[in-house]
């Protein structure tokens, strides 16, 4: 029996974060309640599991099914009901061994900062407003030391037992006149990591820490030595690869 895929992008503004809850807006149960009027109940797997707040231009689910599914209509329900909040980029047929989640090599995440004397009304919901100068040369020093394989520790909420260990293989800032732009890629990534990276980035961009001080932050391996979290509208889930 075959999988369906769906690539979806959404604003995080109006939910809770992507994974259900209880009495509360989430990405994933608004999703699932549009699908389960075609093709019953189902329980989606997602790439990324974004807090609330958090955007994606690029997520994907995957769910199996018994019933037959018209992908043309199952998009343009969801679009017709949750647009332009949450939005179906595709929808395809996959083999059932896929899984959203499991089967991601990748995740490109971005996030966007303003500086200047004055926040921008028409970027305000997806851009984190800093007002204060930043040394770039200061943040990418920093963000360098995010990358390779090492414990994240210091930068993620503590799950349980799971490894917070995590292979990242690009962080780097760019800069356009008052926006600065993070853009950061791993397999994967543990809970709040990337605005724990942004918080200290700008923290050194603030000269509020020396950019040298990064590696001995990610070694104490204790989530007090961090800098604490970016803003969540700030980030979106840029691409997942497959």
């Amino acid at each position: 029996m075959p999988a369906v895929r769906l690539d979806i992008a959404y604003d995080g503004s109006g939910f809770r974060g992507f994974a259900r809850q209880p009495d509360v807006p989430t990405v994933q149960g608004k999703l699932e309640a549009v699908i389960a009027d075609l093709t019953g109940p189902v329980d989606t797997v997602v790439a990324g599991r974004t807090d609330a707040g958090v955007h994606a231009r690029h997520n994907v689910v995957s769910f199996s099914t018994e019933a037959e599914v018209d992908l043309r209509r199952l998009r343009r329900s969801v679009n017709s009901r949750l647009g332009p909040a949450v939005v179906v980029t595709d929808a395809s047929l996959v083999p059932d061994d896929f899984s959203a989640r499991f089967s991601a090599t990748g995740r490109r995440y971005r996030y966007r900062l303003l500086t200047g004397d004055h926040p921008d009304p028409f970027t305000a919901g997806f851009t984190w407003w800093v007002d204060h100068e930043l040394d770039i040369e200061a943040m990418t020093t920093a963000a360098a030391a995010f990358i390779g394989e090492q414990d994240f520790t210091s930068l993620c909420r503590k799950a349980g037992d799971r490894s917070m260990v995590r292979h990242v293989r690009e962080a780097s800032w760019a800069r356009d006149d008052r926006v600065y732009v993070y853009e950061v890629e791993a397999s994967s990534f543990c809970h709040q990591m990337v605005r724990s990276m942004v918080a200290i980035c700008v923290d050194a961009g603030r000269g509020r820490i020396d950019p040298a001080s990064v590696p001995e932050i990610l070694g104490a391996l204790d989530r007090q030595a961090g800098r604490g979290v970016a803003p969540p509208h700030g980030l979106t889930l840029w691409e997942v690869a497959y």
